[in-house]
């Protein structure tokens, strides 16, 4: 109990004197003032850290901070997901049409309820497609590279989930 007492004690005029030596070197003004705030909250949690022991009962700092609280906001999430997939279909559709390649339409099938978005496959629907003037006539696979290439890009998926409907 004594050897206890005295850390505690210690604990104590280790955090003032610290506290102390920080604020002489601080010059004067705003900064100063934050951070005398944050060593006399820490002074007190150093002060009031034996109390559990003495009152007999575990007490965890973590409940003060209410960690059970902190709920996912899933409309929010799912609205944000939504946003990043049709801002990803809108770019992926923008540059295959500055390659010269009209009428093709990219659709993104991804968990968008997930934390972080996951794709699954990326549909790129060249039923329609054609063929701009300025753009070099290729054979259809040489097509396909071309715009397999700027959905794993963009995307940043394997090319294995890239799917052409035809």
């Amino acid at each position: 109990m004594l050897s206890s007492m005295s850390a505690w004690i210690m604990s104590i005029a280790g955090v003032i004197c610290l506290s102390v030596l920080v604020e002489l070197v601080l010059p004067l003004g705003q900064m100063n003032k934050y951070v005398k705030g944050i060593f006399s909250f820490i002074i007190i949690l150093v002060i009031i850290s034996p109390l559990p022991k003495l009152l007999k009962k575990d007490f965890d700092f973590s409940s003060l901070f209410g960690e059970e609280q902190i709920e996912i906001q899933d409309e929010y999430l799912y609205q944000i997901n939504l946003d990043k997939v049709a801002e990803m279909q809108k770019q992926i559709n923008k540059d295959i049409e500055a390659c010269g390649y009209l009428n093709v339409s990219a659709r993104i099938d991804s968990d968008i309820f997930a934390s972080k978005i996951e794709i699954k496959a990326i549909y790129v629907d060249l039923s329609f497609l054609s063929i701009s003037e300025n753009a070099l006539h290729k054979d259809i696979s040489e097509v396909k590279k071309d715009m397999l290439s700027i959905v794993t890009r963009i995307s940043k998926i394997n090319n294995e989930r890239v799917v052409f409907n035809e």
